[in-house]
């Protein structure tokens, strides 16, 4: 597997000491190059590239169509995509790629590299209510993308965030030792397979920062679903913006701290 690989450690309880192999998750560099030029350098799993990348663009503004994009690969010596290529007409990149991010982005902050405060500011309007769920059905959710985390269930050491329809269908998930490479690996599937108006529901696995909310926000989907804590700045941007963020979402219970005229009983 390209996502996990085994690594040999010892390990010390209860005045017993062993060898052991455990299987851990993948961290690896993948560079991003749009029309001969190097964009971006990400901290990544290995695996679904293409949607990484379309997820990250989309969210930062640097591709206007990804229908005009041709994509080819660079494969290194395990037979891992190391870097993605991109060609584009001028006319079809973006303002985020005039300001991009610095160079490298790692695998457990995506925000850092912004340069200016007023980077953090989306452009557009907050988002309507449109639609109630319950947070029954969203609890199931969680419990349905826990069950399907294939990575985690085997490394205990990467997140897992999922789509859903109003209805409850998943509609994609996917894992990352980043968080928000994970969410950017979601939308960019929503993106490629058509299906991003559908989607209206994000459950994480992890807390949930200033960042995945703006890439919620970017996305167009309104209500957010974590296991763990919300940031400060992640439930004031909820609050501004019109999106639905509930934390520690566990067995039976939850806490919404914005939007809750979404949520029913």
């Amino acid at each position: 597997m390209k996502d996990v690989q085994e690594y040999e450690g010892i390990k010390f309880s209860q005045g017993s000491v062993k060898k052991v192999t455990d299987p851990l998750c993948v961290e690896a560099p993948l560079q991003i190059t749009i029309n001969g030029e190097s964009f971006t350098v990400v901290m990544r799993t290995p695996g679904n590239e293409r949607e990484l990348a379309t997820g990250l663009l989309h969210a930062e503004n640097v591709i206007t169509d990804f229908n005009q994009v041709k994509w080819s690969e660079v494969f290194d010596k395990y037979n891992r995509i190391e870097e993605l290529k991109l060609e584009t007409p001028k006319e079809n990149l973006g303002d985020g790629f005039l300001s991009s991010r610095s160079l490298l982005s790692v695998s457990s902050c995506g925000i850092c590299g912004k340069k200016e405060l007023g980077d953090l500011l989306p452009k557009e309007k907050a988002m309507e209510q449109g639609f109630s769920i319950s947070f029954e059905k969203v609890l199931e959710m969680l419990k349905n993308m826990h069950a399907k985390q294939r990575v985690f269930n085997i490394t205990g050491g990467c997140h897992g965030i999922a789509a859903f329809d109003t209805a409850g269908n998943m509609l994609c998930l996917h894992e990352d030792i980043g968080r928000h490479n994970a969410l950017d690996k979601v939308v960019g599937d929503l993106l490629i397979n058509n299906k991003i108006s559908q989607a209206k529901v994000l459950t994480y696995s992890g807390r949930t920062s200033y960042e995945m909310v703006s890439k919620a926000f970017r996305a167009k989907i309104p209500v957010i679903a974590s296991v763990s804590a919300p940031s400060s700045l992640s439930i004031d941007f909820a609050k501004e913006f019109g999106l639905t963020l509930i934390g520690f979402a566990r067995d039976t219970e939850a806490t919404c701290y914005s939007g809750s005229e979404r949520m029913t009983i």
